[in-house]
């Protein structure tokens, strides 16, 4: 097994966000999860390269009482099944709770790396929201953001601006 991975964040990145008012927002059904174009391609890209793939996502709607944990595992096991990543860890917490494990916190790639002997610095994440890049700058990875405007915080201080999980892949293949 290789010490490299790249951490995803789910909604936004595998599959297509639901957009209200200009902000995304995850699916609430499986007939509305639909994964994104190039995904598949880059999957495969990023396999080739020998990273493993670690899905980081938080999923606020649990806590906040208008999603079920089983739920948010189907939609998991839906992508697992297309994509075959390697891992998905979920953070089920609101903002109140304060926990470690929801972004912008680092706690669950901190988790990650340990328990997979993880070299943090080797490691890229691709996100599209600013809590996605912030944990991973917290953690110490290359952080990939895949900018699609959306009405709310932008991110700053990521390594590289994309359009697509395709095109990060490309670039963190290139390095």
């Amino acid at each position: 097994m290789t010490n490299r991975a790249v951490f995803l964040d789910r909604d936004g990145v595998l599959n297509r966000s639901i957009i209200r008012n200009g902000r995304p927002h995850p699916p609430t059904k499986l007939s509305e999860l639909e994964i994104l174009p190039g995904v598949p391609e880059a999957i495969m890209n990023l396999r080739a390269a020998n990273f493993q793939l670690i899905v980081i996502t938080n999923q606020p709607d649990v806590a906040r009482g208008t999603q079920t944990r089983e739920a948010v595992k189907s939609f998991n096991e839906v992508l697992q099944a297309k994509l075959q990543l390697d891992e998905f860890r979920v953070c089920y917490h609101d903002d109140a709770d304060n926990c470690n494990c929801r972004k912008p916190a680092p706690g669950l790639l901190l988790q990650a790396a340990n328990d997979s002997q993880l070299d943090l610095k080797s490691c890229f994440l691709v996100g599209d929201r600013w809590r996605d890049i912030e944990a991973g700058h917290r953690a110490g990875c290359t952080t990939i953001f895949i900018d699609y405007a959306y009405a709310e915080r932008q991110p700053s201080g990521y390594n590289v601006k994309v359009k697509s999980l395709f095109e990060a892949s490309e670039w963190i293949c290139s390095k």
